[in-house]
């Protein structure tokens, strides 16, 4: 493709997919012209660094999550949809936990989100300063909770790329880790459980438990009721 009809949109479209299927450390000018069926030369004409490229491939999968009228339903409502819709965003994009810790992220696609955020917790009462607090803590704590589904997907593609078979390696760490829990009595009792069996399991619901306990904490400090 032509840098003439080449466009800044299909290449970050395409540098997310070739994020999404190679990880941050499979992103190259040369793979992502072959992608696009055009030279690295083309690429530059529009985009000059691979870091500009990750930060405008990490603002734009922002405009996946929907950010619901503050306006229009509870704050609680609102809140749990926001940090719902992020959290399915980040599993589908594991790579972003990556680029947020090694990149400068930023842009307007996060700015929406963050703004409608702010919204969303002045709406529930809190002061400015209050309202910043409350969704930093709710950020860090999403960002936390998808970073077991990335380090999945980052280590079966190191240890493949290794020729190694993660199946064989994640079993054999499982195995050796529940030898080690066996010393440990609430570690012991828990071995039979799903969580116990994955690498980077965790019990079910533990994302929508820990949100809602968040929530509760953030409803109390308004002088509110928890959750049901």
């Amino acid at each position: 493709m032509p840098r003439s009809t080449l466009t800044a949109e299909q290449i970050v479209r395409a540098a997310i997919e070739l994020l999404d299927d190679e990880g941050l450390d499979g992103l190259n000018m040369r793979s992502l012209g072959k992608r696009l069926d055009s030279a690295a030369t083309a690429i530059y004409w529009h985009i000059k660094t691979k870091d500009e490229l990750v930060r405008l491939a990490a603002d734009a999968i922002w405009d996946e999550v929907e950010v619901p009228d503050p306006d229009s339903t509870d704050w609680r409502t609102a809140a749990t949809a926001m940090a719902t819709g992020m959290h399915a965003m980040l599993t589908r994009h594991p790579w972003y936990g990556q680029a947020f810790g090694s990149h400068l992220v930023y842009g307007a696609g996060k700015a929406r989100f963050d703004d409608r955020t702010l919204a969303v917790y002045e709406k529930a009462g809190f002061a400015a300063d209050d309202a910043d607090r409350a969704a930093a803590t709710v950020f860090v704590f999403v960002l936390g909770s998808a970073l077991g589904a990335a380090a999945q997907v980052s280590l079966t593609r190191r240890m493949r790329s290794r020729n190694e078979d993660p199946d064989v390696l994640l079993a054999d760490a499982m195995a050796r880790s529940a030898e080690v829990a066996k010393d440990f009595p609430r570690l012991s009792r828990r071995l039979g459980t799903p969580a116990a069996r994955g690498y980077t399991a965790a019990p079910d619901r533990s994302f929508s438990f820990g949100l809602q306990a968040v929530l509760d904490g953030f409803a109390f400090r308004l002088g509110g009721a928890g959750s049901d």
